[in-house]
């Protein structure tokens, strides 16, 4: 089943029992209904460099991992509920396993990739292949 949304497709398939796809430009992020999956945007900046913000929020770096194979990132980990032994009235915030892919639309090499994590967002940066960043000069114009 594909469903058309604004630019993007998602798509359910019989192969990929528990998968959906979330695709537009050539970039696919792929949610797994057995473990939860945190926000995630994919976007390029100014410089040309594009970046991936996982939504990871009360947890420490060493609590979830990023890898690269090929043209597949992910971030995975588990987040720790404080206090497992709650009655919820109303639960919204995810804990348990987690798991991120994003399936580029060119390969990486590691050595290019950056990644941060700051106030509960895990920012991982690289460049475009081939892009170039020219900064814009306002040239002086000689009045007549």
């Amino acid at each position: 089943m594909t469903v058309k949304r604004t630019g993007a497709w998602v798509e359910k398939t019989r192969n990929d029992v528990g998968v959906e796809r979330l695709s537009g430009e050539g970039w696919i992020v792929c949610r797994h209904t057995c473990a939860w999956q945190p926000l995630t945007d994919v976007y390029e900046d100014d410089d040309g460099v594009v970046v991936i913000r996982v939504e990871v929020a009360g947890m420490r770096s060493e609590d979830f991992s990023i890898s690269l194979a090929g043209r597949t990132l992910v971030v995975a980990g588990t987040r720790i509920d404080p206090a497992p032994k709650r009655t919820y009235h109303q639960m919204e915030i995810h804990f348990g396993e987690f798991r991120a892919e994003v399936y580029l639309p060119w390969s990486v090499e590691s050595e290019d990739v950056e990644a941060s994590y700051e106030e509960g967002f895990l920012t991982v940066r690289f460049p475009r292949p081939g892009s170039q960043h020219v900064p814009v000069v306002e040239s002086e114009r000689e009045e007549d």
